[in-house]
């Protein structure tokens, strides 16, 4: 079988993946001479632990699986079975914590509660001021400037795939295939489109009424911490923006205390992933309405460095870059991905939001399967 992958970002290389390590030949098109969106621009977090159950829980647990096979496979990506803490303070934000680790699936999640002296223990880094924490010892890290770039060489090690960058895909013109702005029409078995972001253009011709919305953020790094900092690390915040969490507790949670202005108004949480050049990838808010601002705000990031400082009990290092980036959102969040054939041998896969770095090895195993690969 001959496989045609639009997108060069991690949802795309991971169908190239599933096609190569099924036998198939593979054409990768990306119309950037890299990819640059939101597969890059991410934290690297193989995030389990906010999941919502069902669906999406064994999406994020099997491509939690997959990523750490791909990793031995592949030294480059970083894989690293690092786990989360998120620190909480008083009554209401440590009943959160309790009542997710007496889910139901709070085994399969990781979830603990521990004490500060134990979240200590498990990252000496946190010697900031907190009550407990809830520990999910299934999240994992990669690295994401670069998982993309060492997947690639390990497939063209493989000698059925060819990554052709710098052309944008304009038309489908048959059964099974498109022609790019080069002029080439490449034909194959199966056209899977992985374009990210990209909404416009073909995608747009194709299926105008898309249910997949766009969300803009904005992240920093900043230089080495100058210790390890051994898990990922989330606020209270993020229990308001992962379904994982909902209930009563949460419930109290937010009617009781509300959220910082600056953390309100730009619909915040802290994420926090040390880089293996010790640097701390750090983040995030959410934007929603169209048009997108083209500037970053500077106060969300000085909010975010107060909480993180609060946690470290020392000065955060000096801030190297700052970045906003762009994903694809289904406008049904509890929807996975959407996958959707658009015409004849050729399939959309689009809209996993804030889960594409996740869950985008399980995102490609499911269509390899359902198309038969």
């Amino acid at each position: 079988m001959r496989v045609i992958v639009v997108g060069g970002g991690v949802v795309g290389t991971m169908h190239a993946w599933q096609a190569v390590e099924r036998g198939h030949q593979v054409v990768q098109i990306e119309r950037e001479a890299e990819a640059r969106g939101a597969s890059l621009r991410n934290f690297g977090q193989i995030w389990v632990s906010g999941r919502a159950g069902g669906e999406e829980l064994e999406t994020a647990l099997r491509a939690r699986d997959l990523w750490e096979r791909i990793g031995g496979e592949v030294p480059g990506l970083g894989f690293r079975a690092i786990g989360s803490l998120t620190p909480v303070r008083g009554a209401r934000e440590y009943a959160v914590a309790e009542a997710a680790a007496a889910r139901p699936d709070a085994a399969a999640r990781g979830y603990a509660l521990v004490t500060a002296e134990e979240a200590r223990t498990i990252n000496p880094a946190l010697r900031g001021v907190f009550d407990a924490a809830l520990w999910c010892a299934r999240d994992a890290a990669v690295e994401p400037r670069t998982a993309q770039l060492h997947l690639r060489e390990a497939l063209r090690t493989r000698g059925r795939y060819t990554f052709l960058p710098g052309r944008e895909v304009r038309e489908v013109v048959g059964n099974g295939a498109v022609r790019d702005d080069h002029g080439e029409v490449h034909r194959g078995d199966a056209v899977v489109l992985a374009t990210g972001a990209w909404l416009s253009g073909l995608v747009r011709e194709l299926v105008p009424d898309l249910p997949v919305r766009r969300v803009r953020l904005q992240m920093m790094q900043t230089a080495p911490l100058g210790e390890p900092l051994t898990t990922s690390v989330a606020d209270a915040d993020s229990f308001r923006y992962y379904p994982a969490y909902e209930g009563p507790a949460l419930d109290a949670l937010v009617a009781g205390q509300p959220q910082a202005s600056i953390a309100a108004a730009h619909k915040m949480q802290l994420l926090m992933v040390q880089r293996q050049d010790g640097g701390l990838t750090i983040g995030d808010t959410h934007e929603y309405e169209h048009p997108f601002a083209f500037d970053t705000h500077e106060d969300p990031s000085a909010h975010l460095t107060e909480v993180v400082e609060s946690f470290l009990g020392r000065p955060l290092p000096k801030v190297r870059r700052r970045w906003a980036g762009v994903y694809a959102q289904c406008t049904d969040t509890t929807r996975v991905v959407h996958r959707q054939q658009v015409s004849d041998g050729v399939w959309l896969v689009t809209g996993p939001g804030g889960r594409g770095m996740t869950c985008s090895p399980a995102i490609a195993e499911t269509t390899a399967n359902e198309l038969g690969w």
